[in-house]
């Protein structure tokens, strides 16, 4: 019974991952678009601060999209926890990038990152606990 509820939890925790994935893509990927980005870049990040801010962001979707052609190659989803530690890291990162620039982070970075943070973590875990996860014996009448 238990294991079947892990199986259940660890489906959802990919799902999530998948829309995570999606939302970290599209979300690094908008940021070049004025007009469709999911975040706010205040006025005062003009010139080349905006534009910084802009090819992070683009970095790490490219560095994402190599980090899953990795993963699925090497079949090892567990090299998803520490991307995602570094993930949630990036809200102490933009913090930081925002008070030595001396301009306003928008907030939704936050919780960008911790959500998409989290979300590697998570699966990341559940896959590397399945692995462990004894086989169930099979169940058939001889």
């Amino acid at each position: 019974m238990e294991l079947k509820i892990f199986q259940k939890i660890k489906v959802l925790l990919e799902i999530n991952f998948l829309i995570a994935v999606m939302v970290l893509l599209a979300g690094c990927f908008l940021c070049i678009s004025e007009n469709e980005s999911f975040f706010t870049f205040n006025e005062d990040l003009y010139g080349a601060l905006d534009n910084n801010l802009r090819m992070i962001m683009v970095y790490l979707g490219v560095t994402e999209i190599a980090i899953l052609i990795y993963c699925c190659a090497r079949k090892n989803v567990k090299v998803l926890i520490p991307v995602g530690f570094f993930l949630v890291l990036m809200t102490v990162t933009m913090d930081f990038y925002g008070e030595i620039n001396t301009v306003e982070i928008d907030s939704n970075f936050q919780w960008f990152f911790i959500y998409t943070g989290l979300s590697h973590v998570l699966v990341g875990m559940a896959s590397d606990l399945a692995k462990k996860q004894p086989v169930a014996p099979n169940k058939t009448l001889h």
